[in-house]
């Protein structure tokens, strides 16, 4: 295994979605990655299923009564690929930054919890866990070079989503 020993500068956002707004909080996506990049940063990287929100809900109220968040969360949910992951590899390419992005992800009826992983070129990449992991924690989307940062046992496989 090749050892790197560059420095990189990573911005880790911490910034609050636009519970009202969904489209909003992928504007706040956008203009954060462009900061973190403006201010020398390589990789930012952002919360677990940032957009288009986190479902506090689930920990707040019985299921019995969530049904309707459940379903705004859903019809707000990320379509990969789609309009949300081709605005963020535009702005990772115009800024020459590797992008982290935790999205709810709307697939077939299902929500996933999936990290979305831009390269600095735009391009994408989608590994998917096999058996159970896949099941019980959805997707994870490297894309091209960003691969090479990761250590993986068997059972991987990798799909383009671009």
């Amino acid at each position: 295994m090749e050892t790197i020993t560059e420095k990189v500068r990573v911005a880790a956002v911490q910034i609050a979605p636009d519970l009202d707004t969904p489209g909003a909080t992928v504007s706040k996506v956008l203009a954060a990655i462009a900061e973190a990049a403006d201010k020398g940063a390589r990789l930012v990287v952002f919360p677990e299923t940032f957009v288009p929100w986190y479902p506090y809900f689930s920990f707040i109220h019985p299921p019995v009564v969530t049904g309707a968040e459940h379903i705004r969360l859903y019809e707000n949910a990320v379509v990969v690929p789609g309009p949300v992951t081709e605005a963020v590899a535009a702005v990772a390419k115009r800024h020459g930054i590797v992008v982290v992005l935790g999205v709810n992800e709307r697939d077939h009826g299902t929500l996933y919890n999936a990290q979305l992983v831009f390269n600095a070129d735009g391009t994408a990449r989608t590994i998917l866990g096999s058996g159970e992991s896949a099941v019980n924690y959805g997707t994870i989307r490297f894309s091209g070079d960003a691969t090479r940062l990761i250590s993986s046992g068997t059972g991987l496989r990798i799909q383009s989503i671009n």
